[in-house]
């Protein structure tokens, strides 16, 4: 091979030594499986009857005693007709069939929507219509000595507005830790005026919440 003044990489060294080594390996190897093959003993069956014979010799000690096998299961008995003498006389008592009601009982009457706060559905909900009123009413029925202490504080109530939008019930959904609070917007509520609620576009009575916030200007 004509030297041309090229250095060969590592990589391209490895390439074309590979197939000398990949022979020489095949060789290797073929030489020592049969090395093995001829130098080591081929391997025997061990003889299993001394086993055998050992195992047929084991006993139980005399201390170990078997318990006998359960009794068997006695057959249920065969039932007996009593030899009891019924009078002809005796019969089921009649039935009239003007005491056996007939049809489904009556549905029980729908709740009032005004007992308690339920979900009544409506799409155009109800929208306040005298703030300023309300939050004249609110000033008024601020506490003096609350308010002079610049304690402030929220009440959300349950209110139900009629059809008219008129406030006809209030309860006290989450209190705001004061009792006073509490009173002073319960006071505040009944001056509420709101636009009514429609459902499918008529008018109709809902629970709403309403937070009233007494704040310290």
């Amino acid at each position: 091979m004509e030297d041309t003044g090229i250095r060969l990489t590592a990589n391209e060294r490895f390439k074309r030594a590979s197939p000398h080594c990949t022979r020489i390996g095949l060789l290797v190897a073929v030489f020592l499986h049969l090395g093995l093959f001829v130098l080591v003993q081929p391997f025997e069956a061990a003889d299993m009857g001394s086993v055998t014979n050992e195992i047929e010799s084991i006993r139980l000690p005399p201390e170990v005693r078997i318990p006998p096998p359960p009794e068997a299961i006695a057959r249920p008995a065969r039932p007996r007709v009593a030899s009891v003498d019924i009078s002809p006389d005796i019969t089921i008592a009649p039935t009239v069939p003007d005491r056996v009601p007939r049809g489904l009982p009556p549905r029980p009457p729908d709740p009032d929507p005004s007992d308690r706060p339920m979900l009544v559905p409506y799409d155009t909900p109800p929208v306040m219509l005298n703030a300023a009123e309300v939050l004249r009413v609110l000033e008024r029925e601020y506490p003096p000595t609350l308010k002079d202490a610049g304690i402030e504080g929220r009440v959300e109530l349950w209110i139900y507005l009629s059809e008219e939008g008129i406030v006809e019930k209030f309860e006290i959904k989450t209190s705001s830790g004061n009792p006073l609070l509490d009173e002073a917007a319960g006071r505040v509520i009944p001056a509420m005026r709101f636009s009514p609620a429609k459902n499918r576009d008529r008018v109709t009575a809902v629970w709403v919440s309403q937070w009233v916030t007494f704040r310290v200007n």
